[in-house]
């Protein structure tokens, strides 16, 4: 989980140096270093767990930090849509920074495909609203990381250069 952890890390990483707006790319870099420290105590935990045996102290400890994870997980995802909203720069040749491109404009097609089918929808109000009863939740990133990925998809699978995960090997 502590090295799953790191993969968000580096996604956020990737992202915040691709982002236009100075604002997001910031916040981007604040959430996935938060993520980083709670996935390096998480590890630490983990390893001191493992020596140390069973403790019930131990254990809270590490169930703790693994939920702070998530949340921080979370939050990363969250600064990573608003990233992605307000625009992206070209990204670098390397491979890692191409597919993180490429998961990041997928899901700004999902949301823009859902935006403008919302819009065509008939429960919108006189002034073009849309009514809170009938609406379909907006896709996010979260839900497309949990998602399996499709057999056939259309971005190229690049070997990473790198010994370990890369950073969308198991979608985040």
């Amino acid at each position: 989980i502590a090295s799953d952890g790191q993969v968000v890390v580096r996604f956020g990483h990737i992202l915040a140096k691709q982002c236009l707006d100075q604002r997001c790319s910031r916040e981007l870099l604040l959430a996935s270093e938060h993520t980083h420290t709670i996935s390096s105590q998480l590890g630490i935990v983990a390893r001191v767990k493992a020596v140390t045996g069973e403790s019930k102290a131990c254990s809270e400890l590490l169930l703790s930090n693994v939920q702070n994870l998530v949340r921080a997980g979370q939050h990363v995802l969250r600064a990573a849509e608003a990233a992605c909203v307000k625009g992206l720069g070209q990204p670098s040749p390397d491979p890692e920074e191409e597919e993180v491109a490429a998961f990041c404009l997928q899901w700004k097609k999902n949301l823009s495909w859902h935006r403008a089918k919302e819009a065509l929808r008939s429960s919108r109000d006189e002034l073009g609203l849309r009514r809170t009863r009938e609406a379909k939740a907006e896709p996010t990133l979260m839900a497309l990381v949990q998602e399996p990925p499709p057999q056939t998809r259309n971005i190229p699978r690049h070997p990473s250069p790198r010994k370990g995960h890369t950073v969308m090997d198991r979608h985040l």
